[in-house]
């Protein structure tokens, strides 16, 4: 691909030699991948009522709640009583609430945990309330009502809004397409990928389609159209077949279920649900955005070395490239690893307290599981530094004018 003739061309400021060869073939390869994508979404496109149908084959267990069961907010007037100590009641509890509801004329007696109350939940608060109608309206009372959940919609709603306001502020236009680009992977993800699931499409199809077709999207998006992002977006979709590649043979190794906590096992009255293929694509759409955050900074560090050393040898920019590469591979691993230690931090100070050497631990399907999915992602993303340090050098040639 080095061989072929280089010219001048522009890469987001920087004024570059790109070899022609190399920008050929880097350009017919996301042709034919976008092709490819292309196919399997029109193929595995979901029927609108995949979800549906996927409630129907789980029966009852398609229901979130019984006929005739509601879910009214209300308004707490009065905490009545709180159970001493932390966690959960033994029985039926003994902290209560008092909750004012739309359409009752006296506010309802609530039960909820005590952990409720210690998360400072008080007077004025809004509830969201389970209303289950009483045969034959029992004691006078044509509904019972219990906790479901608080209601948290203000707080997520300036939180949004203020992290919108910071990312555009800060990052301005490039925020703002980061943000549309974000919106659109929710979109791919809610619209298309779970109904394609839903609907027995194979998983690591799925995910490998999902990811190729958000990253076409939110890298042109966000990085604009030039062969920089090409470049990177070629990377990104090397270390997601890797990625995907080496957690299916991991899986399959470690004979992992796929069903490791409860939400897997109500899901698995839904259908003939291949879980160990659900798996695989979890482990894909988890390492996208770290995967994404390396080839872009690789594929920039090449075009800016090139830019102020437009006469250093390819392998002399790459070396360059990749010392930079090693110290952000270091800094992404740390960062994969303590992404999830804080967001399992609970089911890791459980098995803490078990009286088994961690060793033996591992080997559970919850903590095995996610060593699994950590060190896979972990080792596609460190294959995708060089592999796209390697296109990127290819394709910013040596400049040879004089």
């Amino acid at each position: 691909m080095g061989a072929g003739h280089a010219h001048r061309a522009t890469a987001g400021a920087d004024h570059v030699s790109v070899g022609t060869t190399a920008r050929a073939v880097l350009l017919a390869g996301l042709g034919v991948a976008l092709l490819a994508t292309l196919v399997a979404l029109v193929v595995w496109w979901p029927p609108g009522d995949a979800a549906e149908r996927s409630a129907e084959a789980g029966g009852a267990a398609g229901q979130f709640a019984a006929p005739g069961v509601t879910f009214p907010s209300g308004e707490i007037v009065e905490i009545t009583a709180r159970c001493p100590g932390q966690g959960l009641p033994d029985g039926s509890g003994c902290s209560e609430l008092r909750v004012q509801v739309e359409g009752e004329a006296e506010p309802v007696s609530v039960q909820v945990p005590p952990d409720v109350l210690d998360s400072g939940i008080g007077k004025g608060d809004t509830v969201e309330l389970l209303r289950t109608p009483t045969p034959e309206a029992e004691n006078g009372q044509e509904a019972s009502y219990s906790y479901f959940a608080t209601e948290r919609n203000g707080t997520l709603i300036w939180l949004g809004l203020f992290f919108v306001v910071v990312v555009v502020t800060i990052a301005r236009w490039r925020g703002v397409f980061a943000i549309v680009g974000l919106a659109f992977g929710g979109l791919v993800v809610w619209w298309w990928m779970l109904p394609a699931l839903l609907d027995g499409s194979p998983g690591v199809g799925v995910a490998l389609t999902s990811a190729a077709a958000i990253m076409f999207v939110v890298l042109y998006t966000t990085h604009g159209f030039s062969l920089r992002t090409s470049t990177a977006l070629a990377g990104t979709l090397v270390g997601i077949v890797l990625t995907a590649g080496i957690g299916v043979i991991a899986i399959g190794d470690a004979r992992l279920t796929g069903i490791s906590d409860e939400s897997g096992s109500i899901l698995a009255t839904f259908g003939a649900l291949d879980f160990q293929a659900l798996l695989g694509c979890a482990l894909v759409i988890a390492g996208l955005g770290v995967l994404n955050d390396v080839t872009i900074t690789q594929a920039s560090a090449v075009w800016e070395l090139r830019a102020v050393s437009p006469e250093a040898s390819r392998a002399e920019i790459f070396a360059s490239a990749m010392r930079i590469g090693r110290d952000h591979i270091a800094s992404t691993i740390y960062t994969i690893v303590f992404a999830y230690v804080g967001t399992a931090l609970i089911l890791l100070m459980l098995l803490r307290v078990y009286d088994r050497p961690l060793i033996d631990l591992l080997s559970t399907e919850q903590l095995a599981e996610e060593v699994i999915r950590t060190l896979v992602t972990s080792v596609g993303l460190v294959l995708a530094v060089p592999i796209t340090t390697g296109l990127a050098a290819l394709v910013a040639a040596p400049d040879r004018t004089d």
